[in-house]
């Protein structure tokens, strides 16, 4: 499925996977439309500051061991400080995004991507995604917009740290479409993903 192309509320389209903000200095208001294996759509879109409350409620409904897979350790409640972290993203140096899907009337987070760059043309990603909206391909759609965003940015180079019995995470990565490189260390697995 090719990236489409990233449009601002006002259905103006920018350069395909490079989000910008609008000339009034506010949020990223950027997104893209997605369908997930079941038909339904998936509004793939930048995390905004006032997506607090819908982060906390993701996170609850999240489990335990899908938590663990994405933090490394047992964790349901965040620090403010970490909250903030995770909300306040610049674009430029940590680029968030959510799927957003309709569930029961109303629009919920159902996951979301980041990355975070820790040397010059490299950033770390990690994804974390509502256990029943797993296995819809939502994170493969995540993947491509971060790369999509990455490139755009001039990175060259992702890289993840995957537990080793993360296999749905390890495919995803092995089938993203870009040469994926990957070693093996005591209890993790470094994967490096080539954007150029």
């Amino acid at each position: 499925m090719a990236i489409r192309n990233w449009q601002t509320r006002h259905a103006r389209a920018h350069r395909m996977g490079v989000p910008r903000r609008p000339d009034h200095g506010g949020d990223c208001e950027l997104f893209a439309i997605e369908t997930a294996r079941d038909g339904r759509a998936v509004e793939i879109r930048a995390l905004r500051p006032d997506d607090r409350a819908g982060l906390t409620e993701a996170v609850a409904r999240t489990s335990s061991e899908s938590l663990f897979r994405r933090f490394f350790a047992v964790k349901k409640d965040f620090t403010e400080a970490e909250v903030a972290y995770f909300l306040n993203v610049d674009f430029v140096a940590h680029v968030a995004l959510v799927a957003v899907m309709a569930e029961d009337g109303r629009e919920v987070i159902v996951g979301g991507g980041r990355y975070v760059v820790g040397r010059p043309g490299e950033a770390e990603l990690a994804f974390a995604l509502v256990d029943s909206y797993q296995g819809q391909g939502i994170g493969s759609a995540l993947m491509r917009h971060l790369a999509a965003i990455g490139r755009g940015a001039g990175l060259h180079k992702l890289t993840a740290e995957v537990l080793p019995d993360n296999m749905s995470m390890l495919r995803l990565f092995a089938r993203c479409g870009l040469p994926v490189e990957t070693a093996h260390d005591v209890g993790v697995v470094h994967v490096g993903i080539r954007l150029a």
